[in-house]
């Protein structure tokens, strides 16, 4: 067996973790304060980033054939998975900008944008994506 369940596993985990400091991060904005909001949100986008970058470095350069056990079915998954995962990295970077730079009436759009694109990544990330082979 090669390291790809294991990989799918951690990658769970760490949906999961930062889903929780991004819902830390929705109580301090319901609780008024912005600034706790705006580091939380630092952190996740870091963390996010971080992960992403791991698994490019992983997929691309150190083992390519880390997801060849995958199936048919897997594979459609994994697809359905980046159609959400991919846009909200790209709507999380926006978000931290105009979040930065005081855009309000932009972040919040964005933020709606990635609210719903955040759930998709979570519940077919953590449900869908098998980590056993």
């Amino acid at each position: 067996m090669g390291i790809g369940p294991y990989v799918i596993l951690t990658l769970k985990v760490a949906v999961i973790a930062v889903t929780l400091l991004f819902l830390v991060s929705l109580v301090a904005l319901w609780r008024g304060n912005y600034r706790l909001h705006g580091r939380i949100n630092i952190a996740f986008f870091t963390l996010t980033a971080a992960a992403l970058l791991g698994l490019e470095v992983l997929v691309r350069l150190i083992d390519p054939e880390v997801f060849d056990y995958f199936d048919a079915e897997t594979r459609v998954v994994l697809r359905v998975h980046l159609c959400f995962s991919l846009p909200a990295a790209g709507a999380m970077a926006a978000m931290l900008y105009t979040g930065l730079t005081g855009r309000r009436e932009i972040h919040l759009y964005l933020a709606g944008v990635f609210t719903v694109l955040w759930i998709g990544t979570f519940i077919t990330g953590v449900f869908f994506l098998p980590h056993t082979p």
